[in-house]
């Protein structure tokens, strides 16, 4: 499901026949655990404070479900995250972001398409010390003729994270320092720069703000 062998989806000038981020498939999963006695209500209020009239919150019992478009997604992860971190304290968060799920996909968006990928959202710098173990799967099966190769799309992203964030690879993960806003961007980059080569990508991340052991 590579780009040489999908055509690329371009953007319509008519909103009408536009793929709504539903039907491409554009979402994310996270969690805030703050490690304090009143973490009901940062968790409650991080959530209340992001800018959320873009996008589509749902929090159940496990996790929180947010879909929009990936600039809203992610800002909206961003400011939750911010919110929760200023509170005080050490808190720990776990990210799911995924575009083109075979099971989200709505069945209009051809099968041999790829989706057009927005720039990576500009975050800025919030003095937050981040770190995270981070993921990357490109869900690349290949083409006739031409094998999946998931390995080289994952190396490229560990390689770019490089210009950002302090990159330490990991028992199964590859760890990022930096600021907050500069680790979520390089989560989002990679995520986002996967999908221009491969239709169904998810990206993982277990961030810590405040470490006890920092």
């Amino acid at each position: 499901m590579t780009h040489d062998a999908r055509t690329l989806a371009t953007t319509t000038s008519d909103p009408r026949s536009r793929p709504s981020p539903g039907d491409l498939g554009i979402g994310a999963r996270f969690s805030l655990h703050p490690h304090r006695d009143d973490f009901v209500d940062v968790i409650v209020d991080a959530l209340d404070s992001a800018e959320a009239d873009d996008v589509e919150v749902t929090t159940d019992d496990v996790t929180t479900f947010v879909r929009g478009t990936e600039d809203a997604v992610v800002r909206y992860l961003f400011d939750a995250l911010r919110a929760a971190a200023e509170a005080g304290g050490h808190l720990v968060a776990h990210l799911h972001l995924s575009r083109g799920c075979p099971g989200e996909v709505a069945s209009r968006v051809p099968d041999d398409v790829l989706h057009a990928v927005p720039p990576v959202p500009f975050l800025p710098r919030c003095g937050m010390p981040t770190a995270a173990h981070w993921s990357l799967y490109p869900l690349d099966d290949g083409t006739p003729g031409r094998p999946g190769d998931h390995m080289a799309t994952i190396a490229a992203a560990v390689e770019a994270a490089h210009r950002r964030v302090d990159v330490t690879p990991e028992r199964f993960v590859t760890r990022l320092d930096g600021d907050l806003a500069d680790v979520l961007t390089t989560v989002v980059e990679g995520w986002l720069t996967a999908a221009r080569t491969v239709r169904h990508v998810v990206t993982h991340a277990t961030l810590v703000v405040s470490s006890p052991a920092w």
